[in-house]
């Protein structure tokens, strides 16, 4: 990485963390005030779209979307490809109101974590599986039928850009149980924007939106089926915008949901 690059990367995270900290205390002493949309957009949709935008100014991080004719009016299940960070900036700015699965200790962050937690997040406990599941069917079909999009990344971690992790059933899942379909969504942000390290690339985050999946049928085969449908078309398209090395590069590493 250049030193111009480097520079620009320290610029970048300064901005980020000073607009984080000064948005999330305005934001716990004015979010409680508005309504769960309002408070949506003012806690997290604004403050992603600046971080995004911040990557593109000063880290030239673009992005180009393909498939946005495919977002359904209502809102469902999000099954993401995850990467990076810029995913989840991005699909929270897209998306509103949306509800996204996280570990629960992030809700203990002071101001951060308290800002989160007006969001209505899923916030689970990944050190017990069993539970987590439970938490995200109870809560994920609250969330869908209050209105929300929720946001699941089904191979529970990031994984490096050229690999692809198994896929967690929780949201295909969460998808047939409520009678909804899922939205999947391939990218290749990592290559910009790596799993590990604090360096940044330029390039153009592709982002690739599918047609929404609905099951076909109930119970545990058309959940299976439906999971491998989405894990299919997200593999796919990872292939075509040459973010998977080989059909056979997948992850045993995923987390419970």
């Amino acid at each position: 990485m250049s030193t111009m690059q480097t520079l620009r990367t320290f610029l970048f995270y300064l901005l980020l963390s000073v607009s984080a900290c000064v948005w999330c205390i305005l934001s716990v002493f004015v979010a409680p005030f508005l309504p769960f949309r309002a408070r949506y957009r003012f806690v997290n949709q604004t403050w992603c779209r600046c971080a995004v935008w911040l990557a593109k100014v000063l880290l030239g991080i673009r992005y180009e979307v393909k498939g946005l004719e495919n977002i359904p009016q209502r809102p469902c299940v999000i099954l993401a490809k995850h990467q990076s960070t810029w995913e989840t900036f991005f699909l929270s700015a897209l998306f509103e109101p949306l509800s996204q699965v996280l570990k629960r200790e992030l809700l203990y962050v002071p101001f951060f974590g308290w800002a989160m937690a007006m969001l209505k997040p899923i916030a689970i406990d990944r050190s017990n599986p069993k539970a987590a599941l439970k938490q995200l069917a109870k809560q994920g079909h609250e969330r869908l039928e209050q209105g929300a999009w929720v946001l699941i990344f089904p191979e529970g971690t990031r994984i490096a850009t050229g690999q692809i992790g198994k896929f967690s059933r929780g949201g295909a899942a969460l998808a047939v149980n409520a009678k909804l379909p899922v939205l999947p969504i391939a990218h290749n942000a990592g290559e910009f924007w790596p799993k590990q390290g604090w360096g940044k690339t330029p390039g153009t985050v592709q982002v690739v939106i599918g047609p929404a999946m609905q099951a076909e049928g109930t119970g545990p085969r058309a959940i299976a089926e439906l999971n491998d449908r989405a894990f299919a078309w997200i593999s796919q398209a990872q292939r075509d915008i040459g973010a998977l090395a080989a059909e056979d590069a997948v992850c045993d590493v995923h987390e419970s949901v």
